[in-house]
């Protein structure tokens, strides 16, 4: 894997998962506390992971979703896989978005979710916040590569940061 990482883009999903309202309102988001891959500290996150080969992207969310929420999330995926943005990580520093361990192109999604989530594998807990608390700056600076502004721009196409 490491040596497909230094040669081509890695294809990823994230999703931001969301408690919505009968309006459609996002009225709660849903963010990850787990172990940083690169640095080992403890950093806020969206459900991500990668897009494996002949997988389809409708399956590599729920797959991703679940690896991250637990089976009973009852995540609602879009009908189409258009994504609400696509951010693209680079392995240099002084990037919007950054990985250093790879060049990544990530689809990002926002996913209503109705069950109990049980955070999984390598979530330690999920947390939820109104929108206005998920991008208040103290928790975007403790999002890694970028992904603060990502959440920010999510929630904002998605109407919820009025």
């Amino acid at each position: 894997m490491g040596e497909t990482r230094g040669r081509v883009p890695i294809i990823y999903v994230e999703a931001v998962p969301v408690r919505v309202d009968p309006d459609g309102r996002v009225t709660e988001v849903g963010l990850l506390l787990r172990g940083s891959p690169t640095t080992g500290t403890i950093t806020r996150s969206l459900v991500s992971g990668r897009v494996l080969h002949g997988e389809r992207i409708r399956d590599a969310l729920m797959r991703n979703l679940e690896k991250d929420l637990g089976p009973v999330a009852f995540p609602t995926l879009p009908l189409t896989t258009v994504p609400v943005t696509v951010a693209e990580y680079f392995p240099w520093p002084g990037e919007r978005f950054h990985d250093p361990r790879q060049h990544a192109v990530s689809l990002v999604y926002v996913i209503p979710v109705t069950g109990e989530c049980e955070p999984r594998q390598d979530a330690l807990e999920l947390s939820w916040m109104t929108p206005a608390e998920a991008v208040s700056d103290a928790v975007v600076g403790d999002m890694e590569g970028g992904r603060g502004s990502l959440l920010r721009q999510c929630l904002n196409a998605y109407g919820a940061l009025d």
